[in-house]
């Protein structure tokens, strides 16, 4: 069995993102010939005003990333309808002779908790690998697994979405490993889009 942490990597973004997002706003109010070098900051500032909440521009940039994490949280993180994901799959991905697994980012690596996640961990190891052994296909065979399984998603969406996203998902009451996938992603949305991100910082 082996044990990885959650991990976020840039796929593809939006080139120049906050330049791209103030010219199509402009064209709501015909002001193009008041973009300069650094206009797009005041302008994206203008568009996030709680008094204006002009958010539908934030829609013409995007990104996308591939996360590691694992089964439970995958399952949240596809509940975010404004998004395209594209997952590994226990159908027809075999695991050959050891699974790899996210431990629980609030579990102690020591004591009785951990112990009993451990050997749990190692017995669906064996019980699948038993499965498949017997030549059970995966997508049979998966019926065993922990949720604690590691999987790679990419998941795509635009920025007011990343917004919405970030605002849930690190929030107190967000499932702790959750808020750590989202505290990832956070830290390269705001190097990538500081203006629009910047309530995140």
């Amino acid at each position: 069995m082996k044990i990885v942490p959650h991990s976020v990597t840039l796929l593809h973004s939006t080139p120049d993102p906050e330049r791209v997002i103030e010219r199509a706003g402009r064209v709501c109010w015909k002001s193009e010939d008041r973009i300069t070098e650094t206009s797009h900051v005041a302008f994206i500032r203008m568009l996030l005003d709680p008094s204006r909440k002009h958010e539908s521009v934030l829609e013409h940039a995007s990104a996308g990333f591939l996360i590691q994490t694992d089964r439970g949280i995958s399952h949240e993180l596809v509940r975010h309808r404004i998004a395209s994901y594209s997952q590994s799959s226990t159908r027809y991905c075999r695991f050959k002779d050891e699974i790899t697994v996210i431990k629980p980012s609030t579990l102690a690596e020591y004591g009785p908790s951990y112990d009993g996640w451990e050997e749990a961990c190692l017995r669906a190891e064996t019980c699948y690998n038993t499965m498949t052994g017997f030549g059970e296909q995966p997508e049979i065979a998966r019926s065993v697994l922990p949720t604690c399984l590691a999987t790679e998603v990419v998941m795509t969406a635009n920025f007011r979405e990343w917004r919405h996203f970030l605002n849930l998902r690190l929030a107190p009451s967000a499932h702790p490993d959750m808020r750590v996938v989202a505290g990832l992603i956070r830290d390269q949305l705001v190097e990538l889009a500081p203006t629009v991100f910047e309530e995140f910082k």
